[in-house]
């Protein structure tokens, strides 16, 4: 059949239009497209219905969906949307994650010569303190253990995202890493008492080991090959509805109350308020999506964030 490919202005893409089978999958249409269009690789090109009557936005087809599921047939149009140059979830989660951990340790390890000869800093050679060496090993172990996550346990719904992410993601880790990194480890640091410092990174360390479980219970949830949106239950998701981006926030949460940095506590601020959007709009997802009609399980979770708070 003959497809009609558009821009959402409704400027013509292929002249004349592009033949695929009948039997053709989107991911077969991206192929045919690239072949004619060698700009723009499969992961940078999007494809959507005509919006309906009334709708300014039309049904995104997917890669492993045939054409036919989407009502398409010869002669129909389809829009097509530039997705802008792309870099893989893994190179993007990878980079992110290793420069603060990188950003990180030479406020530790180097503290005579940059406190001291790039800052001027009197008694920059002064020993580290328990404090600062617990929170480079917690520092240093959390993003560790984000990177192999990044290779070992997380699944990702798409290969790629568009290449700006990787410098926004990069500049926003990096710049907390080394800002966190530069006040914890300074030579004028002045730490908590040991019973907070203690309870801050054994109630930070128990939240690391259940944001492994959540990720581990994330990356089984398709295992049966099942598609589209699946409830995640177990262990803490059986209470909260994002207990993935919670374990997240309360682990920060407790590395700083063991450091009382205000760097690491507008760090947490930062990143909790992008999860508390993120985590509404999924279980508005999930509420929508599992009503309980037509045989589909009602979707119920008393927290959808932060218990016992939100």
């Amino acid at each position: 059949m003959k497809l009609q490919i558009v821009t959402r202005s409704g400027r013509a893409v292929v002249a004349g239009g592009l033949v695929v089978p009948n039997d053709a999958k989107v991911s077969d249409l991206k192929r045919s497209f690239h072949a004619l269009k060698r700009k723009f690789y499969p992961s940078r090109q999007r494809f959507t219905t005509v919006p309906a009557r009334g709708e300014t936005r039309g049904t995104a087809l997917r890669d492993d969906t045939l054409l036919s599921e989407y009502g398409l047939n010869d002669g129909d149009t389809i829009v097509f949307k530039d997705l802008g140059p792309q870099v893989s979830y893994k190179a993007v989660f990878f980079f992110e994650y290793l420069g603060p951990l990188l950003a990180y340790l030479p406020f530790y390890f180097m503290r005579k010569e940059i406190y001291g000869g790039i800052f001027g800093i009197k008694n920059a050679g002064k020993p580290v303190l328990e404090a600062q060496t617990l929170a480079m090993y917690f520092h240093t172990a959390h993003y560790a253990k984000r990177i192999l996550e990044t290779f070992f346990v997380h699944k990702f719904s798409h290969a790629t995202m568009p290449i700006f992410n990787l410098m926004r993601n990069c500049g926003y880790y990096w710049t907390f890493g080394a800002f966190m990194s530069y006040f914890i480890n300074h030579p004028a640091y002045t730490p908590v008492g040991r019973t907070q410092m203690m309870a801050g990174f054994a109630f930070s360390a128990v939240m690391q080991l259940s944001n492994l479980r959540c990720h581990i219970i994330l990356a089984n949830l398709r295992k049966d090959g099942a598609k589209g949106y699946v409830i995640p239950t177990g262990f803490l998701f059986n209470y909260v509805t994002c207990a993935n981006y919670a374990t997240e926030i309360y682990q920060w949460l407790g590395f700083n109350i063991a450091t009382q940095s205000v760097m690491g506590y507008t760090f947490m601020c930062c990143g909790a308020a992008q999860m508390m959007q993120w985590a509404i709009a999924k279980h508005k997802r999930l509420r929508q999506l599992f009503d309980g009609k037509d045989g589909k399980p009602k979707f119920r979770r008393p927290f959808i964030l932060l218990p016992p708070f939100f």
